[in-house]
């Protein structure tokens, strides 16, 4: 079984860069407090806050829709809650991909009730063909077609996280 490249590693860095000029431009003036959704958005996140020339601050959450399917589903459990207060805070929540929207959807509503003074979305892939609840994103890295991707922190049940590119399992 191979791999078969989506997005090469020179253009998701091009990408990244742009989406860290476009985010800093539009929080000029103001600390970031961004949220990873662990496991498949850490790479973005560390890439895409070196990036960024706003101060921020950074906090994870884990949550799980998948377990070992490759088809999200609508049972999205929290794994781990935030360590720190984001009440008043601006808040931008980094994720590695929209798909179904589900689990951007109750993340949205957890994250909501702790009164962020702003909250917004930004996702490396946005697959909107998918989309069964409707979410907004704010920022979006590449919109991809209905196939399952891997590598640069995606994986398919752990494996291919290591990957420098984005790509498609064959």
């Amino acid at each position: 079984m191979g791999v078969r490249v989506l997005y090469s590693e020179e253009r998701i860095a091009e990408r990244v860069r742009e989406l860290g000029m476009q985010i800093s431009a539009d929080y000029s003036g103001k600390t970031i407090h961004l949220i990873c959704v662990l496991k498949g958005a850490y790479t973005f996140l560390a890439d895409l806050s070196r990036n960024m020339q706003v101060p921020l601050t950074i906090d994870f959450v884990r949550t799980s829709s998948y377990g070992e399917c490759r088809v999200s589903n609508e049972d999205v459990k929290l794994v781990n809650d935030l360590d720190d207060s984001i009440q008043g805070r601006d808040v931008i929540l980094v994720e590695d991909i929209v798909d179904t929207g589900f689990t951007l959807s109750k993340l949205l509503s957890l994250l909501h009730d702790n009164q962020p003074a702003s909250l917004k979305v930004v996702t490396l892939l946005s697959k909107p063909s998918r989309r069964k609840i409707s979410v907004q994103v704010d920022y979006v890295g590449f919109e991809v077609p209905d196939c399952f991707v891997v590598g640069y922190g995606l994986d398919d049940n752990q494996r291919y996280r290591e990957l420098s590119y984005l790509g498609v399992v064959d």
